[in-house]
Protein backbone atom coordinates (compact mmCIF):
# COMPACT_ATOMS: atom_id res chain seq x y z
CA UNK A 1 0.00 0.00 0.00
CA UNK A 2 2.86 2.48 0.53
CA UNK A 3 3.96 2.21 -2.94
CA UNK A 4 0.51 2.54 -4.23
CA UNK A 5 -1.40 0.12 -6.59
CA UNK A 6 -2.91 -0.43 -9.46
CA UNK A 7 -5.50 -3.46 -10.09
CA UNK A 8 -8.46 -4.44 -12.43
CA UNK A 9 -11.20 -6.67 -12.17
CA UNK A 10 -14.47 -7.85 -14.39
CA UNK A 11 -18.23 -7.99 -13.51
CA UNK A 12 -20.80 -8.70 -15.08
CA UNK A 13 -19.04 -7.46 -18.35
CA UNK A 14 -17.88 -4.22 -16.63
CA UNK A 15 -14.07 -4.01 -16.20
CA UNK A 16 -12.98 -1.92 -13.48
CA UNK A 17 -9.49 -0.44 -13.28
CA UNK A 18 -8.16 1.26 -9.78
CA UNK A 19 -5.27 2.55 -9.22
CA UNK A 20 -3.76 4.15 -6.11
CA UNK A 21 -1.31 6.27 -4.21
CA UNK A 22 -1.16 7.14 -0.39
CA UNK A 23 0.06 10.79 -1.68
CA UNK A 24 -2.89 12.17 -2.97
CA UNK A 25 -2.91 9.50 -5.66
CA UNK A 26 0.33 11.01 -6.93
CA UNK A 27 1.52 8.39 -10.14
CA UNK A 28 5.34 8.14 -9.76
CA UNK A 29 6.29 6.33 -13.20
CA UNK A 30 5.94 2.51 -12.31
CA UNK A 31 2.24 2.89 -11.67
CA UNK A 32 2.12 5.18 -14.66
CA UNK A 33 3.24 2.05 -16.34
CA UNK A 34 1.23 -0.23 -14.56
CA UNK A 35 -1.95 1.83 -15.42
CA UNK A 36 -1.50 1.87 -18.47
CA UNK A 37 -0.96 -1.96 -19.07
CA UNK A 38 -3.97 -2.32 -17.28
CA UNK A 39 -6.39 -0.08 -18.84
CA UNK A 40 -4.67 -2.34 -22.35
CA UNK A 41 -5.25 -5.80 -20.60
CA UNK A 42 -8.89 -5.22 -19.71
CA UNK A 43 -9.32 -3.09 -23.02
CA UNK A 44 -8.27 -6.19 -25.38
CA UNK A 45 -10.94 -8.80 -23.07
CA UNK A 46 -13.73 -9.96 -24.63
CA UNK A 47 -15.33 -10.53 -21.29
CA UNK A 48 -15.42 -6.98 -20.95
CA UNK A 49 -18.01 -4.72 -22.97
CA UNK A 50 -16.83 -1.42 -21.14
CA UNK A 51 -14.75 0.07 -19.21
CA UNK A 52 -14.89 2.21 -15.59
CA UNK A 53 -12.02 3.67 -14.36
CA UNK A 54 -11.43 5.12 -11.20
CA UNK A 55 -8.58 5.80 -8.02
CA UNK A 56 -9.23 4.78 -4.40
CA UNK A 57 -8.95 6.47 -1.43
CA UNK A 58 -11.79 9.45 0.18
CA UNK A 59 -9.55 12.51 -0.96
CA UNK A 60 -8.40 13.47 -4.19
CA UNK A 61 -9.13 11.96 -7.57
CA UNK A 62 -5.43 12.10 -8.62
CA UNK A 63 -2.75 14.89 -7.64
CA UNK A 64 -0.94 13.90 -11.14
CA UNK A 65 2.79 13.43 -11.30
CA UNK A 66 4.54 12.69 -8.34
CA UNK A 67 7.05 15.43 -7.13
CA UNK A 68 8.95 13.38 -5.07
CA UNK A 69 10.03 11.32 -8.87
CA UNK A 70 9.84 14.97 -10.50
CA UNK A 71 12.95 16.05 -7.58
CA UNK A 72 14.68 12.67 -8.50
CA UNK A 73 14.75 13.15 -12.38
CA UNK A 74 18.32 14.44 -13.53
CA UNK A 75 18.65 14.04 -17.54
CA UNK A 76 16.63 14.63 -20.22
CA UNK A 77 16.04 10.97 -20.81
CA UNK A 78 14.86 9.76 -17.34
CA UNK A 79 12.31 12.76 -17.60
CA UNK A 80 11.11 12.27 -21.06
CA UNK A 81 10.71 8.21 -19.73
CA UNK A 82 9.00 9.60 -16.40
CA UNK A 83 6.43 11.84 -18.73
CA UNK A 84 5.94 9.17 -21.57
CA UNK A 85 4.25 7.21 -18.57
CA UNK A 86 1.09 10.43 -19.14
CA UNK A 87 1.14 9.72 -22.60
CA UNK A 88 0.99 5.79 -22.09
CA UNK A 89 -2.03 6.16 -19.68
CA UNK A 90 -3.76 8.74 -22.39
CA UNK A 91 -3.10 6.44 -25.40
CA UNK A 92 -3.94 3.47 -23.52
CA UNK A 93 -7.55 4.91 -22.74
CA UNK A 94 -8.04 6.48 -26.24
CA UNK A 95 -7.27 3.01 -28.28
CA UNK A 96 -9.31 1.04 -25.72
CA UNK A 97 -12.07 -0.39 -28.10
CA UNK A 98 -14.58 0.05 -25.52
CA UNK A 99 -15.77 3.28 -24.19
CA UNK A 100 -13.64 4.23 -20.57
CA UNK A 101 -16.17 5.67 -17.73
CA UNK A 102 -14.28 7.99 -14.94
CA UNK A 103 -15.17 8.03 -11.74
CA UNK A 104 -13.82 11.41 -10.05
CA UNK A 105 -14.49 11.64 -6.32
CA UNK A 106 -12.48 14.21 -5.40
CA UNK A 107 -9.91 17.11 -7.18
CA UNK A 108 -7.83 16.54 -9.69
CA UNK A 109 -4.58 18.03 -10.54
CA UNK A 110 -2.28 18.21 -13.67
CA UNK A 111 -2.01 14.99 -14.72
CA UNK A 112 -4.77 13.64 -13.35
CA UNK A 113 -6.82 16.31 -15.45
CA UNK A 114 -5.42 15.01 -18.12
CA UNK A 115 -6.85 11.02 -17.26
CA UNK A 116 -10.07 12.13 -16.46
CA UNK A 117 -10.13 14.25 -19.81
CA UNK A 118 -8.87 10.67 -21.82
CA UNK A 119 -12.03 9.47 -20.35
CA UNK A 120 -15.03 8.74 -22.89
CA UNK A 121 -17.61 10.01 -20.33
CA UNK A 122 -16.61 11.49 -16.64
CA UNK A 123 -18.41 11.20 -13.92
CA UNK A 124 -17.60 13.98 -11.08
CA UNK A 125 -18.70 14.82 -7.20
CA UNK A 126 -19.35 18.98 -6.70
CA UNK A 127 -16.30 18.53 -4.97
CA UNK A 128 -13.83 17.20 -7.46
CA UNK A 129 -12.64 20.91 -9.23
CA UNK A 130 -10.01 20.58 -11.29
CA UNK A 131 -6.18 22.65 -11.82
CA UNK A 132 -3.37 22.23 -14.30
CA UNK A 133 -0.84 23.42 -11.91
CA UNK A 134 2.24 22.38 -14.18
CA UNK A 135 3.41 26.31 -15.14
CA UNK A 136 3.60 27.26 -11.41
CA UNK A 137 6.63 24.01 -10.75
CA UNK A 138 8.16 25.54 -14.00
CA UNK A 139 6.93 22.96 -16.11
CA UNK A 140 3.84 22.58 -18.56
CA UNK A 141 1.00 20.73 -19.52
CA UNK A 142 2.50 19.26 -22.51
CA UNK A 143 1.46 15.70 -22.44
CA UNK A 144 -1.93 15.76 -21.05
CA UNK A 145 -2.55 19.23 -23.33
CA UNK A 146 -4.25 17.41 -26.32
CA UNK A 147 -6.44 15.70 -24.15
CA UNK A 148 -7.83 18.40 -22.08
CA UNK A 149 -7.83 20.86 -25.08
CA UNK A 150 -9.97 18.13 -26.84
CA UNK A 151 -12.58 18.00 -24.29
CA UNK A 152 -12.84 21.50 -22.98
CA UNK A 153 -11.51 23.76 -25.79
CA UNK A 154 -8.59 26.10 -26.82
CA UNK A 155 -9.91 28.77 -24.58
CA UNK A 156 -11.06 26.83 -21.37
CA UNK A 157 -7.22 24.86 -21.44
CA UNK A 158 -5.57 27.91 -22.16
CA UNK A 159 -7.66 29.45 -18.79
CA UNK A 160 -6.86 26.28 -17.12
CA UNK A 161 -3.05 26.47 -17.75
CA UNK A 162 -2.37 30.06 -17.48
CA UNK A 163 -3.81 30.41 -13.98
CA UNK A 164 -1.83 27.75 -12.61
CA UNK A 165 -2.31 28.33 -9.15
CA UNK A 166 -6.04 28.33 -9.34
CA UNK A 167 -9.05 25.56 -9.12
CA UNK A 168 -11.45 25.66 -11.55
CA UNK A 169 -14.54 24.19 -10.13
CA UNK A 170 -16.45 21.07 -10.87
CA UNK A 171 -19.67 23.07 -12.15
CA UNK A 172 -17.14 24.87 -14.69
CA UNK A 173 -15.92 21.74 -15.66
CA UNK A 174 -18.93 20.14 -16.29
CA UNK A 175 -19.97 23.95 -18.11
CA UNK A 176 -16.70 23.48 -20.26
CA UNK A 177 -17.60 19.40 -20.86
CA UNK A 178 -14.86 17.84 -18.94
CA UNK A 179 -17.27 16.26 -16.81
CA UNK A 180 -20.82 14.55 -18.20
CA UNK A 181 -22.67 14.46 -14.71
CA UNK A 182 -22.24 15.70 -11.36
CA UNK A 183 -23.52 14.35 -8.23
CA UNK A 184 -23.77 15.69 -4.93
CA UNK A 185 -22.67 12.43 -3.09
CA UNK A 186 -20.10 9.61 -4.08
CA UNK A 187 -23.00 6.97 -3.33
CA UNK A 188 -25.37 9.05 -6.01
CA UNK A 189 -22.44 9.04 -8.48
CA UNK A 190 -21.63 5.34 -8.48
CA UNK A 191 -25.39 4.64 -8.37
CA UNK A 192 -25.01 6.62 -12.02
CA UNK A 193 -22.05 5.13 -12.96
CA UNK A 194 -23.63 1.59 -12.33
CA UNK A 195 -26.59 2.57 -14.38
CA UNK A 196 -24.66 3.60 -17.35
CA UNK A 197 -22.19 1.00 -16.84
CA UNK A 198 -24.59 -1.41 -17.12
CA UNK A 199 -26.83 -0.60 -20.13
CA UNK A 200 -23.31 -0.19 -22.16
CA UNK A 201 -22.49 -4.00 -21.15
CA UNK A 202 -25.65 -4.89 -22.73
CA UNK A 203 -25.37 -3.13 -25.85
CA UNK A 204 -23.24 -3.99 -29.13
CA UNK A 205 -19.42 -4.31 -28.99
CA UNK A 206 -18.66 -3.68 -32.62
CA UNK A 207 -21.11 -0.53 -32.66
CA UNK A 208 -19.33 0.59 -29.31
CA UNK A 209 -16.01 -0.08 -30.77
CA UNK A 210 -17.14 1.76 -34.08
CA UNK A 211 -18.11 4.69 -32.48
CA UNK A 212 -15.16 4.95 -30.28
CA UNK A 213 -13.17 4.78 -33.19
CA UNK A 214 -15.01 7.73 -34.50
CA UNK A 215 -15.36 9.71 -31.16
CA UNK A 216 -11.27 9.90 -31.39
CA UNK A 217 -10.62 10.71 -35.42
CA UNK A 218 -8.13 13.18 -35.84
CA UNK A 219 -5.62 11.73 -32.61
CA UNK A 220 -3.86 9.13 -34.98
CA UNK A 221 -0.87 10.97 -34.59
CA UNK A 222 -0.69 10.96 -30.54
CA UNK A 223 1.65 8.17 -30.00
CA UNK A 224 4.09 10.53 -32.01
CA UNK A 225 3.07 13.71 -30.79
CA UNK A 226 2.28 12.39 -27.02
CA UNK A 227 6.20 11.46 -26.70
CA UNK A 228 7.32 14.76 -28.22
CA UNK A 229 5.46 16.71 -25.46
CA UNK A 230 7.22 14.23 -22.70
CA UNK A 231 10.41 15.31 -24.35
CA UNK A 232 9.23 19.06 -23.80
CA UNK A 233 8.75 18.68 -19.84
CA UNK A 234 11.35 15.99 -19.98
CA UNK A 235 13.52 19.20 -20.59
CA UNK A 236 12.16 21.40 -18.45
CA UNK A 237 12.35 19.32 -15.23
CA UNK A 238 16.15 19.75 -15.13
CA UNK A 239 16.24 22.64 -15.23
CA UNK A 240 17.57 24.72 -12.35
CA UNK A 241 14.24 27.26 -12.44
CA UNK A 242 11.99 23.99 -12.09
CA UNK A 243 14.02 22.10 -9.76
CA UNK A 244 13.90 25.30 -7.54
CA UNK A 245 10.11 25.79 -7.68
CA UNK A 246 9.51 22.24 -7.16
CA UNK A 247 11.60 22.57 -4.11
CA UNK A 248 9.45 25.63 -2.37
CA UNK A 249 6.85 23.77 -3.31
CA UNK A 250 7.22 20.79 -1.32
CA UNK A 251 8.74 22.86 1.37
CA UNK A 252 5.40 24.14 1.63
CA UNK A 253 3.30 21.04 1.18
Amino acid sequence: MENGFVKSEIKNGIGYVTFFHPQSNSLPGVLLRSLAAEIEKVGNDNEAKVIVLKSDGDKAFCAGASFDELISIKDLETGKVFFSGFAGVINAMRKAPKFVLARVHGKAVGGGVGIASSADYTYAVEGAGVKLSELAVGIGPFVVGPAVERKVGKSAFCQLTINATEWQTAQWAKEKGLYAELFDSVEAMDKGIDELANRLAKSNPEAMAMLKKIMWEGTENWDTLLLERAAMSGKLVISEFTINAINKFKQKA
